[in-house]
C-alpha cells in the first residue's frame, strides 16, 4: 500500500510553484543578455524537498508529519540555488527578487558580506510567494514559502566540498581539511573580488568606447 503523500493535497500544486518562479528568474536573465550581452546567472538548480527527506526532518525537529508542519513551520520544502559568475550579480538578482510584486521576504541571510566561521559564502532568502492555487489555509491566490540560495561558481564548488565533509564519519585528516576550506575560503573570496574587479574595468572601458 502506498504511503499518502506528506505534501497532502499541495504535493502537485508544489512543481507549479517552483515552476511559476522559476520563470520569473528566467525573464531577468534574458532582461540581462538583451542588455548586456551575456545573463546574469550561469544556472539555477531547483527542487522540492523528497518525501523522505521531508519525514527525517520532520522527525529530527519533533514535528508531526503534516501538511501544516511542511509547508508552514518547515519552510524549504520549495527551493532555488542561483549560481553566478560574479558577486555583484547576486545582489542585483535579491534586488529583482525583492521588487517582484509577488513576492515578500520572511527572512533574509547576508553570508556573502558576512562569511560563517567556516568560511562559508552565500545569500538565503525566504519567500513568501504569492500564486494563483490554493494554500494550506484555503486561500487563493495562496502563500507558499520558497528557499532562495544565491552563489558564485567559486562560492558553490566550496559548498559542495563543506557538504561532502559535514557526512563523512571517521576521517582522520578531517581537522587538517576543516583548516585547508578555510584557508580556501578566503582564497576564493578574494578571487571572486579580483573578479568582479576585471569584469568592472571591461564593462567601464566600453562605455568608454561608446561615448
Amino acid at each position: 500500500m502506498n504511503q499518502e503523500s506528506i505534501y497532502g493535497e499541495f504535493a502537485p500544486v508544489l512543481p507549479h510553484v517552483l515552476e511559476r518562479f522559476c520563470q520569473e528568474l528566467d525573464i531577468l536573465n534574458e532582461q540581462t543578455k538583451a542588455r548586456t550581452g551575456e545573463g546574469i546567472y550561469e544556472h539555477l538548480i531547483s527542487r522540492i524537498k523528497s518525501e523522505d527527506s521531508m519525514r527525517e526532518k520532520c522527525e529530527r525537529r519533533g514535528l508531526p508529519p503534516t501538511v501544516q508542519s511542511v509547508l508552514r513551520t518547515i519552510t524549504d520544502s520549495v527551493g532555488v540555488r542561483v549560481i553566478t559568475r560574479f558577486v555583484d550579480d547576486i545582489f542585483e538578482i535579491v534586488e529583482h527578487i525583492r521588487r517582484l510584486p509577488d513576492v515578500v521576504i520572511v527572512t533574509e541571510k547576508d553570508y556573502v558580506r558576512n562569511a560563517k566561521p567556516n568560511g562559508y559564502r552565500s545569500y538565503h532568502l525566504i519567500l513568501d510567494y504569492l500564486v494563483p492555487w490554493k494554500d494550506p489555509e484555503g486561500r487563493i491566490p495562496g502563500h507558499f514559502y520558497i528557499e532562495v540560495q544565491l552563489r558564485t561558481i567559486a562560492m558553490d564548488s566550496w559548498a559542495s566540498l563543506e557538504h561532502q565533509l559535514k557526512y563523512k564519519k571517521n576521517i582522520g585528516t578531517q581537522e587538517l581539511i576543516v583548516s585547508e576550506l578555510t584557508r580556501c575560503a578566503d582564497e576564493l573570496a578574494g578571487c571572486d573580488l579580483s573578479m568582479q574587479t576585471i569584469r568592472n574595468l571591461i564593462r567601464a572601458g566600453d562605455d568608454d568606447e561608446q561615448s
